[in-house]
């Protein structure tokens, strides 16, 4: 019974994680690579993701989290109440509805300290996202999302020149995330992996990505595909970079994990008031909407694995 909580736990954690986050990183590249076919986006995205696992695993011991999940053991016995989590961010998943992850896996397994942390490190994610994004569209804006500007991207020499730029930006993004979120994924199995074990759950994320991609993000890309320009190659980079580099530097900061749906929303939401205050101040009335209904979305996340976490609590009682 241990052993099939264990990996009935990691296979639905990993697909729910991945559907709901990808947006985050993927959601950019995929609306603006549509005419791509999916399965050389899926052959790139899947490199990164094994040499970053790799690489974790080979450097932390083990450890393919990086250190996140230090403070998070694995119970001594886990029970079927503990699939609780997983399987209700599933059925959110399948909703369309993007939430937090983190909150809604890592809580059951987390003390209340550690609770506090993660949600504190999550508030400062998503502020610091906002205003970055908003100070940095505020400058930039007029020169890379004016009409004029973006008129200029149907030349051919200027796409190449972007589309190498946008590659990179996004396999940087990526493995910041993978390295923020395997604590997420991996959580239902031991913190330290033995190669067997570290290659069949390395199979099982390929293959739910391979779906993924081939559904071109499921719902959940609607929250990318109805803000301003991200079709647009050099858009889509500039939001890649800026999210890439919050991540690294909040990673530094500290291994408590974090809402990396809080900060993405956050970049989201800056760049969307600063473009719509600029270009189209007659709309920046439905952007506030816009933003707040994404905002509440994503604590419908903290709402539910707390609710989840305590309806744990008490079946363990």
């Amino acid at each position: 019974m241990q052993y099939i909580i264990f990996y009935v736990g990691f296979i639905i954690t990993a697909y729910a994680v991945i559907a709901n986050d990808v947006i985050q990183t993927l959601g950019t590249f995929l609306a603006s690579n549509k005419k791509k076919h999916w399965a050389l986006l899926w052959l790139f995205a899947g490199s990164i993701l094994t040499i970053t696992l790799f690489y974790g695993w080979y450097t932390h011991n083990g450890d393919v989290s990086y250190g996140r999940l230090d403070k998070i053991p694995l119970p001594n016995e886990l029970q079927w109440w503990y699939l609780l989590a997983p399987v209700s961010l599933l059925v959110i998943t399948r909703l369309g509805i993007p939430v937090s992850t983190t909150f809604m896996i890592l809580s059951v397994f987390s003390t209340s300290q550690v609770i506090e942390k993660m949600i504190l490190k999550s508030v400062l994610g998503y502020a610091l996202a906002f205003t970055s994004s908003l100070l940095i569209y505020l400058i930039i804006s007029k020169i890379f999302e004016s009409n004029a500007s973006l008129r200029l991207m149907n030349i051919k020499k200027q796409k190449k020149h972007w589309l190498l730029a946008q590659w990179f930006s996004t396999g940087f993004l990526w493995s910041q995330w993978l390295i923020q979120d395997f604590a997420n994924i991996y959580v239902f199995l031991p913190r330290k992996l033995e190669l067997h074990e570290l290659l069949i759950s390395l199979g099982i994320i390929l293959i739910i990505t391979i779906y993924i991609f081939k559904s071109r993000g499921g719902k959940i890309q609607q929250i990318v595909n109805q803000k301003s320009n991200v079709e647009n190659i050099r858009s889509a980079t500039i939001i890649d970079l800026c999210y890439g580099i919050l991540l690294y530097i909040l990673g530094t900061i500290s291994t408590i994990p974090m809402s990396t749906t809080w900060a993405f929303i956050g970049i989201l939401a800056g760049r969307e008031i600063a473009i719509i205050y600029l270009l189209q101040k007659e709309k920046l009335k439905n952007t506030y909407k816009i933003i707040f209904k994404d905002l509440a979305k994503v604590n419908i996340g903290l709402i539910v694995s707390i609710l989840v976490a305590f309806a744990i609590q008490l079946l363990k009682a």
